[in-house]
């Protein structure tokens, strides 16, 4: 791509391969709750039905622990864990099952050595700094922009903006990489970025305009940069 001095990714499955590091989170979950009450055939669908209930990420974690409440096996005569014992434990486990997608380490390498590079995610403060850490991969990037810790998410420009502002580099001169057809893609093209989209669970939303150039893994990305 030429004329290129910036690159700017979003970090749930683009970067964190978000998708199987829910999968360990939930199969954890089942474990310390569940596990020693059901058949592993139960606890198949246990894991699956918390996959499904939280919506690729997008289902607020206190409502998502509210509805697991009611949904799970909880032992006979023993109460249901709190909603906030829950998401404390999220807190603590989903972080610690971050996983890296496919070639991620390499990717970066590649574009640290040529461009300033940059990652911009929605999220909670301390879980996306925490998957991060866990990953090692803070070093990688030139600037970080959590949406929590910026007060703006995507896809408002502005949280964009802010990460063009950290990089020193007019939106022109960079690309944003991301999975979500409407907060990575749409957002970051009216921010004025070029951008690559990300296949993973996210189907292509027609509010999110004509489909750009699509990936469907980092390995793919790196021969397109």
């Amino acid at each position: 791509m030429t004329d290129l001095r910036g690159i700017l990714f979003d970090l749930d499955n683009t970067v964190l391969d978000r998708t199987r590091t829910f999968r360990q989170f939930a199969e954890r979950l089942a474990d310390v709750y569940v596990g020693h009450i059901v058949t592993e055939d139960e606890r198949g669908r246990i894991v699956a039905d918390i996959i499904e209930r939280d919506l690729d990420g997008y289902k607020d974690k206190p409502l998502l622990f509210a509805e697991l409440r009611t949904a799970l096996p909880w032992q006979d005569g023993t109460a249901p864990p709190s909603v906030g014992e829950l998401l404390r434990f999220y807190r603590s486990e989903y972080v610690n099952s971050a996983i890296l997608m496919a070639h991620a380490e390499e990717l970066l390498t590649y574009c640290k050595g040529k461009y300033k590079v940059g990652l911009v995610t929605n999220g909670r403060t301390a879980i996306q700094y925490g998957k991060i850490d866990k990953l090692g991969i803070r070093g990688y990037f030139d600037a970080i922009i959590v949406s929590e810790e910026a007060g703006v998410s995507k896809p408002d420009p502005a949280i964009f903006g802010l990460a063009l502002s950290r990089l020193a580099l007019a939106p022109e001169q960079c690309v944003f990489i991301g999975d979500h057809p409407v907060n990575d893609i749409a957002g970051a093209a009216r921010a004025g970025m070029r951008v690559i989209w990300m296949k993973a669970n996210q189907p292509w939303r027609e509010e999110a305009g004509e489909m750009p150039l699509a990936v469907t893994g980092l390995q793919q990305l790196l021969r397109v940069l």
